[in-house]
């Protein structure tokens, strides 16, 4: 058998230092959640991506970031699982805690039989108070290509965008609860939430099918790194502080409400049969 050349080994050489340059960056900004067996970092030549792994044996895996951020402009490419997803929940969020007084605003991909849509879950919480969910289909197939995902925070408005395409806006009002006051971290997450993510729990997770896999790439923020009790707002923090949706971008969340909606908490009497929220009259 031939001897690989010289420069073949070079080439190899340079190769693994990029890797390992690569996966070392990930580190120096984010932690492991779960297993780390279950998080793989690489380079595919373009970006940096990060693989998410769940089976029946580990529960779950993600990431979240080391810094904690008061107000932001986040994004990442994600590429959802193919075929049976049924009962699994991948996620993008910002959250303070698990604590009953906790933030969080999040983008869940709720699973599903092969052939049948992914739901796209928006929520926001503030100070505890959640059940802020509106819930999309999408207009293309989220398996089959990366597609970037985008949170807006800002003292004015949280907005949501799908491809750069705004789908929906949570805005702030002086009596209302919004995140404002505690810091958040960013998650990525893949994890089983057959108790609750297909079809209210009907559906679960079919293992024979797994080890299911999410891919990240691209991960970008922009925020106000909070450290000590105090905020510092990076240069050009402005482009994203003050945005709020004017009549074209309000008009792709009409769009995207009125063809793509599956569920809108302002409408579901079940759910508050003592009356909606207030927002619910006021957006």
């Amino acid at each position: 058998m031939a001897r690989p050349s010289i420069s073949l080994h070079l080439c190899l050489a340079v190769l693994a230092m990029a890797a390992a340059a690569s996966e070392a960056g990930f580190y120096d900004q984010f932690d492991v959640v779960g297993s780390g067996n279950n998080v793989r970092v690489n380079d595919d030549g373009l970006a940096q991506q990060v693989a998410l792994t769940l089976d029946q044996g580990n529960g779950g895996s993600g990431f979240s970031s080391k810094d904690k951020y008061l107000y932001g402009e986040f994004s990442v490419q994600m590429k959802l699982i193919g075929g049976n997803s049924a009962g699994t929940v991948t996620s993008f969020y910002l959250t303070s805690g698990e604590g009953d007084g906790h933030d969080e605003i999040d983008i869940e991909f709720m699973g599903n039989l092969s052939g049948d849509p992914y739901v796209m879950n928006t929520n926001v919480w503030a100070g505890g108070d959640g059940k802020k969910e509106h819930q999309f289909y999408l207009w293309f197939d989220p398996t089959a290509d990366f597609h970037t995902y985008k949170i807006v925070w800002n003292p004015k408005n949280i907005i949501f965008q799908v491809d750069d395409v705004p789908v929906r806006t949570f805005k702030k009002y002086d009596d209302l609860p919004y995140p404002s006051s505690q810091p958040m971290m960013v998650h990525a997450t893949l994890w089983d939430g057959s108790y609750w993510a297909t079809r209210h729990g009907d559906v679960k997770i079919d293992w024979s099918q797994a080890p299911f896999v999410v891919n990240y790439r691209g991960y970008s923020s922009n925020g106000c790194v909070s450290s000590g009790g105090s905020s510092a707002c990076p240069a050009g923090s402005d482009a994203w502080m003050n945005t709020e949706l004017g009549g074209k971008a309000l008009g792709t969340v009409a769009w995207a409400e009125s063809k793509y909606m599956s569920y809108d908490y302002c409408t579901d009497g079940w759910r508050f049969p003592n009356g909606f929220p207030a927002e619910c009259t006021r957006n």
